[in-house]
């Protein structure tokens, strides 16, 4: 009897152990993780926007990026290349580290020739006829730490990659409004930690669109997604970023990121 006691104890302590050991990490964990990636310092690329209505019709922007970390503080701007009717239009935004201080954003229209600044309540906009939010494009791939609640969900796997489900839900009535989400589910592949499908919900919590994050791999040793695809469930309307030229070494020149360039436009 004590020798079929001490076995069920050391089988009991193993399944005990083997719990405490496929714990999976809180949201909050997740999403620390995820804004800790290495992304380098700075980073060039060009980026063709492909929007495509539900009719089939679809229209092609050309478009260069920059990004540049300052500490904690993440400096992005975009510029359009072609067609010829939307060239010279550029968009610039400044994510604070600080969570109490409202993140900086410009759109310069060069048909009014001015510098229109983007307000906090503006951010859940959809970004020049893409199917990203204005907030979606200043975040990337990353997620913002004071918007949300999260917790984890579960597990999954997206595109043969095994990945945490992380939910997350607007602290308050007011941020859903700004944002235009009720509920997010990202899908983190906890390999490389970043996010490999996200899936969001309306103010109605009603399915809104899914984003994939597709052909992750490595460029100059950092872990790049080189196309994004959303789809928007309530309009059939799709877009496409792909991304080329990607280079994390060249650098950025800090001019770059100011009201006096964006007019100006950028020039190779």
């Amino acid at each position: 009897m004590n020798t079929f006691l001490a076995l069920l104890a050391l089988t009991l302590l193993m399944v005990t152990d083997d719990a405490v050991g496929t714990e999976l990490p809180s949201g909050d964990e997740i999403a620390r993780r995820i804004n800790e990636r290495d992304e380098g310092i700075a980073v060039s690329r060009t980026v063709t926007m492909e929007m495509t209505e539900a009719s089939g019709k679809t229209r092609i922007r050309e478009t260069q990026g920059f990004r540049k970390y300052y500490g904690e503080e993440k400096r992005t701007v975009i510029f359009y290349l072609s067609p010829r009717s939307i060239r010279d239009t550029a968009f610039l935004t400044y994510d604070y580290a600080d969570p109490e201080r409202d993140d900086d954003q410009w759109l310069y229209l060069p048909a009014l020739r001015k510098v229109r600044r983007i307000s906090a309540s503006d951010r859940g906009d959809y970004f020049l006829g893409t199917d990203f939010t204005y907030e979606d494009i200043k975040l990337e791939t990353r997620v913002s730490l004071k918007d949300y609640q999260r917790k984890t969900v579960g597990e999954d796997q997206v595109d043969g990659a095994h990945c945490l489900r992380l939910e997350s839900l607007p602290v308050s009535r007011e941020i859903a409004e700004e944002l235009g989400y009720s509920k997010v589910l990202q899908c983190v592949d906890d390999q490389i930690w970043m996010v490999r499908r996200a899936k969001m919900w309306d103010l109605k919590n009603q399915p809104l669109k899914t984003i994939h994050f597709r052909d992750i791999r490595q460029v100059q040793g950092i872990w790049t997604p080189h196309l994004i695809e959303v789809v928007n469930h309530k309009t059939g309307h799709q877009t496409h970023f792909r991304f080329a030229n990607v280079d994390y070494q060249t650098g950025v020149e800090d001019q770059i990121f100011t009201q006096n360039t964006l007019k100006r436009g950028w020039r190779r």
